[in-house]
């Protein structure tokens, strides 16, 4: 009897050794696009979403528009987290995002940023211009730096400013011309220096730009897989929604 319940022990163990849990056995992957901006944001929140359900997000970083060609081109991408709302309903209407599957996930916030701890001030530091460079992404391509003009515009410096302006291909290279001292200041996305006590900041008020939407949309490619719309899901939920916010975003989407 004694070694008959030995074999027993035996088999059980092994059993629990080759038969995965049910949690491992339904777990899927989901390819996300994913905007530079959000970037640590999106890290953190992968992380959580893994744990909460066993999903794994793979991530895969870029601008905006870059990764909107690389969408169209046929990356293997299954959701898309765009810099804009207007990528994600471009999606929609070209054939590439699910109809009625895209969400605001995040509202970006504009912060004039200075390495110098006594340089910025508020509005009076771009109303003096006592600077020789401000760096701002480019408002061509990207949201944040057509918020960083209307800001100027809105305080009637724009046009005194700007020969004193430098644009990089996108936030984060205008973060890097800040953090670097190629530029004394320029508006930066708050999520980039979210956890940055260093320097000297101002971050803009809400009236004096448009609102820099962030859009979600579930891509064509990701219908059918439970990861994706899991992922979408929990992006909405308050375990997301509580990261967005420490990395520096608004998350009220109300319309």
């Amino acid at each position: 009897m004694q070694a008959f319940l030995s074999r027993l022990k035996l088999l059980a163990a092994s059993l629990a050794i080759v038969v995965p849990s049910a949690s491992a056995a339904l777990a899927d992957q989901v390819k996300v696009a994913v905007a530079a901006n959000f970037t640590e944001a999106a890290k953190a929140i992968a992380a959580a979403f893994k744990a909460d359900t066993g999903h794994e997000a793979a991530l895969s970083f870029g601008s905006t528009g870059q990764l909107y060609a690389q969408i169209t081109q046929g990356a293997p991408f299954e959701v898309f987290l765009a810099a804009d709302a207007a990528r994600p309903e471009k999606a929609v209407e070209e054939g590439f995002g699910v109809q009625g599957s895209a969400f605001t996930y995040a509202i970006g916030k504009i912060v004039l940023w200075s390495t110098d701890p006594n340089l910025v001030t508020g509005a009076q530091t771009l109303q003096a211009g006592r600077f020789d460079k401000i760096a701002i992404a480019n408002p061509g391509t990207a949201p944040y730096g057509t918020a960083a003009i209307e800001a100027m515009s809105a305080l009637n410096v724009y046009d005194s400013l700007q020969p004193k302006i430098v644009q990089g291909a996108n936030i984060a290279q205008a973060y890097q011309f800040v953090k670097t001292g190629n530029a004394e200041l320029g508006f930066v996305a708050l999520s980039q220096i979210a956890d940055n006590t260093d320097g000297s900041r101002w971050v803009v008020s809400d009236d004096l730009y448009d609102p820099i939407r962030q859009d979600a949309v579930l891509l064509k490619t990701g219908q059918g897989n439970p990861a994706a719309e899991a992922f979408l899901s929990f992006l909405k939920g308050a375990a997301a929604v509580a990261l967005i916010e420490k990395f520096g975003y608004g998350v009220d989407i109300a319309e």
